[in-house]
């Protein structure tokens, strides 16, 4: 099943059952339209949850499940990392993608040479920012930026760049 993690379960809320949720999406808005989430539990495994409600109070979001009424009934979850399914992603807009789509992808020169395997995706602010590891295990950073990164294919798992001089220490 192809899942994202959306949060992580920090806390109870209250006696009736909500949670609060440290965010690790980077679209606080999603969480206005979610209809079920996946706890990933040690004890139960994957435990699905229909959302009744959600809120936002300072940094958190405030959670409410369905047929949960009483602290007891989620308080033993806390902790646990909590999952959307891809039909139950945020939606996307032409050209963007997920960043999951992309790890494992063969990243490849404008001059047809291989670089390597994007590995990571740092997310500076200013703009993303590659990790690619090389054949011979060094890796590099490639800043997306349309100077340096011309196309992703994630259909491909490819990513085609412009080597900047300097970047693989020429």
């Amino acid at each position: 099943m192809d899942m994202f993690r959306i949060g992580v379960y920090s806390n109870t809320h209250g006696i009736k059952g909500e949670i609060k949720v440290f965010p690790t999406t980077d679209d606080l808005g999603r969480f206005d339209y979610l209809k079920e989430v996946l706890l990933e539990t040690k004890r139960d495994g994957l435990v699905r949850y229909e959302v009744s409600g959600c809120r936002y109070f300072k940094n958190m979001v405030i959670m409410k499940f369905k047929g949960i009424d009483n602290i007891n009934d989620i308080e033993k979850y806390k902790g646990c990392d909590i999952y959307v399914t891809r039909e139950n992603a945020a939606r996307l807009e032409e050209g963007e993608y997920y960043i999951a789509d992309i790890i494992g992808a063969e990243v490849i020169s404008d001059e047809g040479e291989l670089i390597g395997k994007l590995t990571d995706v740092l997310q500076t602010g200013a703009n993303d920012v590659y990790v690619v590891l090389m054949p011979d295990g060094k890796e590099v950073l490639f800043p997306v930026i349309k100077e340096c990164v011309l196309d992703i294919d994630t259909d491909n798992k490819r990513v085609l760049v412009h080597v900047m001089k300097g970047l693989l220490n020429d």
